[in-house]
């Protein structure tokens, strides 16, 4: 059993406790530039000796900067880099081509999805998709399927995918995931719509592979400042807005409860929750759901959710949302994946 980790575990205490978990394995994150809470979490479990960090991300000399911190504080752990702009499915093909050519890389331990983008102005990817839609979700569905092969190689494969209690902002609009061209668009809506995406999307592989021992989690790391991705936001107004959104849906937070941002954690805590969901050996499910809720579950505070008394919203927990959310990726990716 693992020990009741809460909202003040540390990544450091996890590190330590999972050391022999990390030691040796092969982890491949996305969003790794410097300051990102994917930087954060490799440099942690740097600190175990896993075999080979792979670090992807659009800017090489950003990614360059991460594995040169990676090899300074632990001279004996390898990285690798790997180009991928996520925003353009051509380019997520050219790195899953390239991540299978690696003769001398059979096997990924462990797949952490960690780039996103938050709030962004409305746009589209040249693609053709909304670009939150696209670099949070679409890009990540493609590279994961394409590279699953070597992630099921491992002995013990694992996928994380990072969300956000922002989920709660939009379920996934099945007939509208564009916006109508931007007339219905809300940056936060727009967000909370990708986040809901990550959530499915691991319901998913757990549903599809979790019979050929895959284990697939989703993480919301907690609201961490600093990190770069949210440089382009006026902090002061963020209240005020995640109010008028959750007041539409009806949602808590926005009646006072949580209204003053208490959620806020520092990046050690904030990773702690990468930690957990990638490496945790004992995954706790609650067995008065049925079936018992274990793989495929959203992770928070570096435990499984409770859907009764956390923030998770049935939109995004939903196995039907999951399998269609899933046709319609295969349907805008252009290629079908069946397991």
């Amino acid at each position: 059993m693992s020990p009741p980790y809460d909202t003040n575990t540390t990544a450091d205490e996890l590190v330590k406790d999972y050391a022999s978990l990390i030691k040796g394995k092969v982890i491949l994150t996305t969003g790794v530039s410097p300051g990102s809470l994917g930087a954060a979490f490799v440099e942690y479990i740097a600190k175990a000796q896993p075999s080979l960090i792979i670090l992807a991300g659009r800017d090489s000399n950003k990614t360059e900067k991460t594995a040169s911190a990676i090899t300074s504080s632990n001279p004996n752990v390898k990285t690798r880099l790997l180009k991928v702009d996520l925003a353009s499915l051509q380019s997520v093909r050219d790195a899953a081509a390239e991540v299978n050519s690696w003769s001398d890389v059979p096997v990924i331990d462990v797949l952490v999805n960690s780039a996103g983008i938050m709030a962004v102005d409305y746009a589209l990817t040249v693609d053709g998709f909304e670009r939150q839609f696209a670099s949070n979700h679409l890009g990540h569905f493609l590279l994961t399927n394409l590279i699953i092969d070597k992630i099921l190689a491992s002995k013990t494969p694992r996928i994380v995918s990072v969300t956000s209690s922002g989920h709660r902002f939009s379920p996934f609009r099945f007939a509208d995931y564009n916006f109508d061209g931007g007339k219905t668009y809300h940056p936060w809506k727009g967000y909370g719509q990708s986040k809901t995406a990550n959530m499915l999307m691991a319901l998913s592989f757990a549903k599809k592979l979790g019979k050929r021992g895959l284990l697939a989690f989703s993480v919301h790391p907690g609201g961490i400042l600093g990190t770069g991705l949210a440089n382009h936001l006026d902090l002061s107004k963020l209240a005020e807005q995640f109010g008028v959104i959750d007041r539409e849906l009806g949602n808590e937070e926005g009646f006072g409860l949580e209204r003053d941002l208490k959620g806020v954690k520092s990046v050690e805590r904030g990773t702690a929750t990468y930690i957990y969901a990638a490496l945790n050996p004992s995954v706790n499910a609650f067995t008065y759901l049925s079936p018992p809720a274990h793989n495929g579950t959203f992770t928070l505070d570096s435990h499984v959710a409770d859907p009764l008394t956390d923030s998770v919203r049935p939109w995004a927990t939903s196995s039907a949302e999951a399998e269609k959310l899933w046709r319609l990726s295969e349907q805008l990716v252009g290629q079908k994946f069946s397991y």
